[in-house]
């Protein structure tokens, strides 16, 4: 059996524009400056209070950088409506599910930096409350790149780190699934680039969701 881990934000589902709003919003409401788009991707992945100290230049999350994470997630419901936001799915996504979820020798799973509640809102509005065999998230596990979210999955599913590729679009996915002794696929439509995934030691780049097929083909998954 092999296990495949997927991300969440920026390799499953776009979710750059709403997060990047909420927390634009959030910096402003605390008297900050509003945050850049770039600002806001390159933190993506990790947990939420940890994410907005990184924003601060912070290397420790203190009192204000809790304060703003309770303050993003009261928030983050009402302009997920007022938007009208459905997090799309990349193209070509939905038929990587399909096809992987067909395959008898493998499970999958989600590790994420979102909530629970944000994981089970994202999988409820594309009908994917029963795709993911294990997942953990932000309420469950210290922050990615620490190793713990797919050591706690791959422990879960009775699955050796070393049959278990981590598939993400952040340093901090790669750096976590070297961590935890996994493989690392970096998908380069999402946040990071191509050059930053390598270097934070993904095995592959996949270019589209095909080439994740691909991979896992030919590594007998």
């Amino acid at each position: 059996m092999k296990l495949a881990l997927f991300d969440c934000d920026g390799t499953l589902v776009d979710s750059a524009g709403l997060i990047h709003e909420v927390m634009a919003r959030t910096f402003e409401d605390f008297g900050l400056e509003r945050i850049s788009l770039d600002a806001t991707k390159s933190i993506i992945g990790l947990t939420l209070d940890i994410a907005i100290a990184r924003l601060m230049h912070q290397p420790h999350v203190d009192d204000r950088a809790q304060a703003m994470t309770a303050h993003y997630k009261k928030i983050y419901g009402g302009v997920r409506t007022e938007m009208n936001f459905r997090e799309p799915l990349f193209d070509g996504i939905a038929p990587l599910l399909e096809t992987l979820m067909a395959k008898d020798e493998l499970l999958l799973g989600a590790v994420t930096g979102k909530s629970r509640r944000g994981l089970d809102q994202i999988c409820a509005s594309h009908g994917y409350e029963k795709t993911f065999f294990v997942s953990r998230t932000a309420d469950d596990c210290p922050s990615k790149p620490h190793p713990a979210m797919v050591t706690e999955c791959c422990s879960e599913a009775g699955i050796d780190a070393k049959d278990t590729v981590v598939i993400g679009d952040a340093i901090y996915d790669m750096q976590m699934a070297k961590s935890a002794g996994a493989s690392a696929i970096g998908v380069a439509w999402g946040y990071a680039s191509v050059p930053e995934l390598i270097e934070a030691g993904a095995d592959f780049i996949a270019r589209t969701p095909h080439d994740i097929l691909d991979w896992m083909e030919r590594h007998h998954a």
